[in-house]
């Protein structure tokens, strides 16, 4: 490896906050051109989030951006994600994700594309005017792991990265490198840069639901 190619994380600069909101409006924009692609089985196609498939993936990012257009339904949702919290004895964020996804449940793809494309403008110029002492704000996180965040970090950072690794879910690129006699490298969506490496006959026993797999390799394949 060559010089050039070694960065130091340490020069890396922090995103601003006012480059993590164009980022987001850009993200969003994005995430809702990619929606409108989806055909009805692939709403229904389970995703790496365990107990979603894409259209409820998509009701708890709608969810999120909600909140962040209005601080009464983003009170609305803390109070319930508290109670599910205590009820259902799971970390706040996964009872804040419930609750999103809950509320929403009723929303057909069509309806949810429509919602979130009238609400992420708001929602960014929302978290845009969210004032710098309000962002200093430290909050108790209890998973995954227990922590304290400032709020300005939650805003810019989580929120941004909530968008892009959910559109990636939906999208789910991939490199699966085949291994032996039958085997061969394929790529979705342009590949990710960690391919999936398996025997390309353990591959055809995995997608036909035996042994263990996580992943894409979890989606089975009926052939």
């Amino acid at each position: 490896m060559s010089a050039e190619t070694i960065t130091d994380v340490e020069t890396i600069p922090a995103i601003g906050h006012h480059e993590a909101m164009a980022l987001q409006a850009t993200e969003l924009e994005r995430a809702i051109a990619t929606l409108r692609t989806l055909d009805d089985e692939q709403w229904r196609a389970r995703t790496v989030c365990p107990e979603w498939d894409v259209r409820q993936m998509w009701l708890h990012v709608l969810g999120a951006c909600e909140a962040g257009a209005s601080m009464r339904e983003s009170l609305h949702q803390m109070r319930l994600a508290r109670k599910r919290r205590k009820e259902v004895g799971v970390p706040l964020e996964a009872g804040l994700s419930g609750v999103q996804v809950a509320e929403r449940e009723h929303l057909s793809p069509d309806d949810l594309v429509e919602r979130l494309e009238l609400i992420a403008p708001i929602t960014v110029r929302g978290r845009s005017r969210t004032p710098r002492a309000m962002r200093a704000v430290k909050i108790s996180i209890d998973a995954p792991m227990i922590e304290k965040w400032s709020l300005g970090y939650l805003i810019d950072i989580i929120y941004l990265r909530d968008a892009w690794m959910h559109r990636l879910d939906t999208a789910e690129p991939f490199t699966l490198e085949l291994t032996g006699i039958a085997g061969g490298v394929f790529i979705a969506d342009g590949g990710r840069s960690e391919p999936i490496v398996v025997d390309a006959v353990e591959f055809c026993s995995v997608l036909a639901g035996r042994g263990e797999a996580t992943g894409l390799l979890a989606t089975i394949v009926p052939f």
